[in-house]
Formats: structure tokens, C-alpha cells, sequence
């Protein structure tokens, strides 16, 4: 990277189940030789859709780095993979790991191209209910209120938390052994944190049914923006493609969503969102407009 050509790009929720989205990915490039893509989840919910998106992607950059979302984790009864909870995790680190993709459960890689040095760190932490809808002072409040507005994400019916007893104690389990990770990096090491899920509450604000929210992360990471030095913060799952800054950190939703989302917004879906270098004071490129849909 000693040309300062590479650049750190970023997508997520490609959902290449759809025909559309599965073209964009045919489609999807670097600009050079030097570029790394991070992929925030939410690729398929099929391994072998999994594997052949991730597998076209390895093929054309430099590095990829994944995390998980709760589609690829669903034992989807269309699958022929039938493995649950840990297991399917597992099975899925072992694919990546054999195409060359980098996982949350492998050393976190240092992008020293223009914009670094900074650890990137692909996390998988899940969710554990703390983002209640208002009112609502426990899980079971906010899950039968959920129900009562019909706004219940397949989660609970697809995403088994095996062996652990429910996916509140999963998540507890990886934010704290993914912590002690952090934490164990170089203290001068800027990071660029990958998860599905934002690490704080806010982008979950414009959600049109605010008790989605309950599925979108977890309030043990509320610090961690400023614990671990963050250069950038980036994330899917809301479908809602925007940027954001929070006590001075940049947070970066790269969503494609689904053909009815993106259909809408102006411009080319599908395109990659520069995290490194910036390009100028408040900004990255390309820029996707907000569309507030869960």
C-alpha cells in the first residue's frame, strides 16, 4: 500500500437470497489492488449462499473481514444445514477461515494503509434485550408489547441460542471475552469496530416501530466507543445507510438492505461505503441517504 491507493470499504445486509442483491454482489469490486471490504453480516441466511457470496468477494480484494448477523445464525428450515446456536457459528468461522476471510474469532489484522494504522476488529456480540420500548421495564414488558404491535423479529423463532439457555447469556458470554480482547490491544492502537448490531443505542432512533430496537444491541457496549479508541464504528441490521457521530465518533450504517428498501433511495444500491481514508472533515464516500425503515 505504499502508493496510498488502498482504501477500507464497507457493506452489509446483502441478503443475497434476493435475485437483485445477488447481482450487485456479482458486480461488486475494488478500485485497486490494495483494497480491504469488511462485511457487517447479514450476508444469506443459506451456508452455501454464504459461502459463494464470501468466497466472490475473497476472490476480488485484498482482505475480507466478516461478522456476523442474526440471518446467517437462523437454522432457516429451507437449509440444508441444520446445525443451531454455537454450532452454526463454529461451522461458519470454519468456511470463512478456509476461504482466506478474516472472523471475530481470529487476531484482528491492522489496516496501515492511507488512514491507519488502526486494528480492525470484527466483532459478534448479539443483543440481550436492554433496548426496551418505552415503558417497558423487562423483556418479558417489552416482548409482549412487541407482540401486541406485531413487530416481532424472526429471531425468535429461527435464532437458537445452543447450548447457552437463552440469547441474552450468548451475548453476555461474547461481549465479555470479546472485551478482554480489546482491551488487550496496544494502548497508542486506533480500532475500527465491525459488528451487525450498533454499539450504542442511538441509530435506533428513527426506527419507525422503536420496539425493534429490543433486537439491535446491547447497552454493555455503550462505552466502548471511547474505551477503545474508535476511529470508526460500523454496522448494519436497521437498513438504515447513513452516517452518524456520537461524543465525537463516527459511526457508519452500510447496509443494502432489501429491493423494496433500497429501490427507492436515489442513486446506485449496493455501493460500497469508504471508511479509510476520509476523504475531508466530516464526511466518507460514497454517502447514503437515510431510509428509517426496520
Amino acid at each position: 500500500m505504499a502508493d496510498g491507493t488502498g482504501q477500507l470499504l464497507a457493506i452489509s445486509d446483502l441478503h443475497i437470497s434476493y435475485a437483485e442483491n445477488r447481482a450487485l454482489v456479482e458486480r461488486m469490486a475494488p478500485d485497486s489492488d490494495d483494497d480491504w471490504l469488511l462485511v457487517a453480516g447479514d450476508v444469506a441466511e443459506k451456508v452455501a449462499d454464504i459461502h459463494w457470496a464470501l468466497k466472490t468477494l475473497a476472490s476480488r480484494f485484498r482482505k475480507v473481514v466478516w461478522a456476523p448477523g442474526n440471518h446467517e445464525l437462523w437454522t432457516h428450515p429451507k437449509d440444508a444445514i441444520t446445525l443451531r446456536g454455537a454450532a452454526r457459528y463454529e461451522h461458519l468461522v470454519e468456511l470463512c477461515r478456509e476461504l482466506g476471510v478474516t472472523t471475530p474469532e481470529d487476531p484482528y489484522p491492522v489496516w496501515d494503509g492511507p488512514g491507519g494504522p488502526v486494528a480492525v476488529a470484527p466483532l459478534f456480540l448479539l443483543y440481550d434485550y436492554s433496548f426496551l420500548p418505552a415503558g417497558c421495564a423487562t423483556k418479558d414488558e417489552g416482548l409482549s408489547y412487541a407482540h401486541e404491535t406485531g413487530v416481532v423479529c424472526n429471531d425468535e423463532y429461527l435464532l437458537h441460542p445452543d447450548p447457552y439457555p437463552s440469547r441474552e447469556a450468548w451475548c453476555r458470554d461474547r461481549v465479555a471475552e470479546t472485551e478482554r480482547r480489546l482491551a488487550a490491544l496496544p494502548d497508542d492502537l486506533p480500532t475500527v469496530l465491525v459488528n451487525h448490531y450498533p454499539l450504542d443505542r442511538h441509530p435506533t432512533d428513527v426506527l419507525w416501530y422503536p420496539e425493534f430496537a429490543m433486537w439491535c444491541g446491547t447497552r454493555l457496549t455503550a462505552d466502548w466507543h471511547r474505551r477503545f479508541r474508535v476511529a470508526a464504528m460500523v454496522y448494519g441490521h436497521l437498513h438504515i445507510p447513513r452516517t452518524t457521530w456520537h461524543e465525537g465518533v463516527r459511526f457508519e450504517e452500510v447496509s443494502v438492505g432489501y429491493p423494496r428498501e433500497w429501490r427507492n433511495r436515489p442513486g446506485p444500491p449496493g455501493r460500497l461505503r469508504r471508511i479509510l481514508p476520509v476523504s475531508r472533515v466530516g464526511a466518507t464516500e460514497p454517502l447514503s441517504p437515510p431510509n428509517c425503515a426496520p
